[in-house]
């Protein structure tokens, strides 16, 4: 049950009901009609002679959208075949534009009508037809535009050339059309068509001043959606025969490519039951940057109206677009268990997409936003279908480079993780390492990389222990140059050697945070030995050549032979080495042991290797050259080893390159490859 409300006594004042006629409304509400009334940052494009800058610009949506209306009644009369010439200039003032066609006008007495009174104009029954029974494309379909111009300027003037009757008609409209000046109609001769000038109100648009580049942008613009109409801008000559794939070339002639251009008819039945056909012309045109990395641009056009803000014709391209694309990169991203992002494809892209159709429907009336047209999406599907494939045939490099972003990305997003597992681990425990002594002063410090628990076992008794680490390696470590950073940092392994060194994957090497400043690869004087020693080569050239440089990476050689004599035990590396000793007349030899590995090594042969102070340092002559010459050995490319094994004398340069004066190491490596 409804109460009623207490109130006072006395007489409560009420709110005031008024009506507003159209002017004022217009003038006082024009937010409603163009858009924002304030000056804005656009991000958006100006035309220098022969090519364009994006930049932000100071933009006024009302102001520039007033004078957009006048020209865009003349793209609807060349839609309708009537115009071919356009011409618009910007007086010296910076504040009188004046806009002429070569159309075929309208009728004189509806002249007032047009320019001041809403909802008045020819383009209101969406389903009229032309000659061939298509729906009529236009602009303005609201019948407010040319109106709200003048309503909203100082000085109106219009000349109207009809060309059924051949008569002429003038009218000014001052202050917004409160004083009216009619002119005497006419006989004209000459060609027909409509003149407007006018300067907006400065007191609707606070600053009636008009910049010159802005409306020079949007007559080029509109030079390039309608390819054959001519236009003059202050005497400048703006004509264009291939549309906006010359916009696309202006931008850049080397990476513009025409993605397509083609036209659908859509057929249906309105609520009558009467049928229609729709006509949708759809241009896509890309630019490439390959060396870009910025966010992709998209400048688009609805029937010649620039959509700022994007909407359907946007997100339906793009979309279309990138899932073609994921779609055919699936697999082999799969492979490389990679996962495709957006801006992997759409990274250092230009998308100009122009767009003709029939009723467009716009979320206001400033037309910066398509909504939705189920005949347009029909269009675009069909549309993007066929041009992706012929796009992809054309560009495998462009597919090959989306690739290496996922890959690039990827690295990153492991490195960081690299870095957060390196901090984490430098506060553990590592089980397997037996670590030097020395708490003050790392710098001195030596981590033997020992193949197997038994040579840690000859290390543990034969180091010295202050000076002197050692960590042991269970087989042949992970070979990097074929797995994902993600996979190297899970290898417990080399996280193990990195916790121990104090190396972080992706960041350099700072030799004040390092826990060893010599990196020793202690393995057995076999094949699988100098594969070890390469393997692990590779692993620490990979992330951190700068080891090299600082000749941290060295390799100790264990003997194979223990040569007992009688004025003690000497140490034989090879065969040769032995043959030597077999010689030599100042001893004699009571006994000689082989060592098939470092487990079989007596404590003095580990401490004949360990008490050396340097040992045989891997040098890099040309870091770009070692580092191709890693790939060939050890990437994904099976070819490149093959290629290379058929020249023995490069491998034994490169393997040379790799582990400098180890020439019975180079040798192991040598047969290894071709093994």
């Amino acid at each position: 049950m409804v109460q009623e409300v207490k109130r006072k006594s006395a007489k409560i004042k009420e709110s005031a009901i008024e009506s507003k006629d159209q002017r004022w409304h217009c003038r006082n509400r024009v937010s409603l009609v163009f858009g924002s009334n304030d000056v804005e940052d656009l991000e958006t494009y100006v035309y220098t002679d022969k090519s364009l800058n994006f930049q932000t610009v100071r933009f006024h949506q009302a102001k520039s959208k007033a004078i957009e209306e006048i020209l865009d009644n003349c793209i609807d009369e060349f839609y309708r075949g009537h115009v071919t010439e356009i011409h618009t200039t910007l007086a010296a003032d910076g504040k009188t534009v004046t806009v002429q066609d070569n159309g075929i006008g309208f009728s004189v007495e509806k002249i007032k009508d047009v320019y001041t009174e809403f909802r008045t104009g020819s383009k209101f029954k969406d389903e009229d037809l032309d000659d061939q029974g298509f729906l009529y494309r236009t602009l303005g379909q609201n019948g407010l535009g040319a109106s709200a111009t003048c309503l909203t300027s100082d000085i109106f003037r219009v000349t109207v050339r009809h060309y059924n009757t051949k008569m002429e008609q003038s009218y000014e409209f001052l202050d917004g059309a409160l004083e009216i000046k009619k002119g005497k109609a006419k006989k004209f001769t000459g060609p027909s068509g409509v003149k407007v000038e006018f300067v907006v109100a400065k007191e609707v648009y606070k600053n009636n001043t008009v910049d010159k580049e802005l409306l020079r942008k949007r007559i080029i613009d509109l030079a390039y959606n309608n390819p054959g109409l001519v236009f003059y801008f202050n005497g400048e000559k703006h004509l264009y025969k291939k549309g906006l794939f010359e916009l696309a070339q202006r931008i850049s002639p080397e990476g513009a490519q025409l993605f397509g251009e083609e036209s659908f008819v859509q057929e249906g039945a309105n609520e009558r039951g009467k049928k229609f056909k729709a006509k949708y012309d759809l241009h896509l045109s890309l630019v490439l940057d390959h060396k870009s990395e910025e966010r992709e641009r998209v400048i688009s056009f609805v029937n010649s109206t620039p959509t700022f803000d994007g909407g359907f014709h946007h997100d339906r391209v793009k979309r279309l677009f990138i899932n073609s694309l994921k779609e055919k990169l699936e697999k082999t991203a799969k492979k490389d268990k990679l996962q495709l992002v957006d801006n992997d494809i759409l990274a250092g892209m230009t998308f100009i997409i122009g767009i003709v159709m029939p009723n467009p429907r716009f979320e206001s009336q400033t037309k910066r936003k398509l909504v939705r047209d189920a005949f347009l999406e029909k269009s675009l599907e069909t549309f993007m279908s066929e041009g992706v494939e012929r796009f992809m045939r054309k560009n495998k490099e462009y597919l090959d480079q989306i690739m290496d972003r996922a890959r690039a990305r990827q690295r990153f997003s492991d490195l960081k993780d690299a870095s957060k597992l390196a901090k984490k681990g430098k506060k553990q425990r590592i089980e397997k390492l037996l670590d030097a002594n020395e708490r003050r002063d790392r710098n001195g410090c030596t981590l033997f990389i020992c193949e197997g628990d038994s040579a840690i076992g000859g290390l543990r008794s034969a180091r010295e222990k202050l000076t002197q680490g050692g960590i042991a390696l269970k087989g042949k470590p992970m070979n990097v140059s074929q797995a994902s950073i993600k996979e190297v940092i899970e290898n417990q392994e080399f996280a193990d050697i990195m916790a121990s060194i104090g190396l972080i994957i992706g960041q350099k090497v700072d030799p004040k945070e390092l826990r060893y400043t010599k990196i020793v690869f202690l393995a057995d004087s076999d094949v699988d030995g100098g594969h070890i020693n390469t393997l692990l080569t590779n692993f620490f050239f990979t992330f951190w050549p700068e080891l090299f440089e600082m000749n941290m990476i060295q390799v100790a050689k264990a003997p194979l032979f223990e040569v007992i004599t009688d004025k003690g035990t000497l140490y034989a590396e090879t065969q040769a080495d032995l043959d030597k000793l077999k010689v030599r007349k100042d001893i004699k030899i009571k006994e000689i042991q082989r060592n098939k590995g470092l487990g079989e090594m007596s404590q003095e042969a580990f401490k004949h290797v360990l008490q050396r102070k340097d040992w045989t340092k891997i040098t890099v002559k040309d870091m770009k050259s070692a580092r191709d010459m890693l790939e060939t050995c050890f990437g994904k490319e099976s070819q490149l080893r093959k290629d290379l094994l058929i020249d023995s004398d490069k491998i034994e340069v490169d393997l040379d390159n790799l582990i400098a004066g180890n020439k019975a190491r180079a040798k192991a490596a040598k047969k290894e490859l071709r093994n």
